[in-house]
């Protein structure tokens, strides 16, 4: 990703930047993916020692 940030300056300090918008959504975007990523593995490595059942008979119950 490649980003066109513009800085503003206050009395000599960098103190804020501006993006595209189309810029900032994409970052956004990534954050959130980022976040769920991090919440997925967590739950993962929380769940780790669950018992687990295989995925076919789950199925059948649910079509009965």
């Amino acid at each position: 990703m490649s980003i066109h940030p513009q800085i503003i300056e206050k009395e000599g300090k960098k103190e804020f930047v501006v993006l595209p918008c189309e810029e900032f959504i994409l970052m956004q975007e990534a954050l959130e993916d980022y976040e769920d990523l991090c919440a997925l593995r967590s739950e993962k490595s929380a769940s780790q020692d669950e018992p687990t059942r295989p995925l076919d008979p789950i199925l059948s119950e649910l079509r009965d």
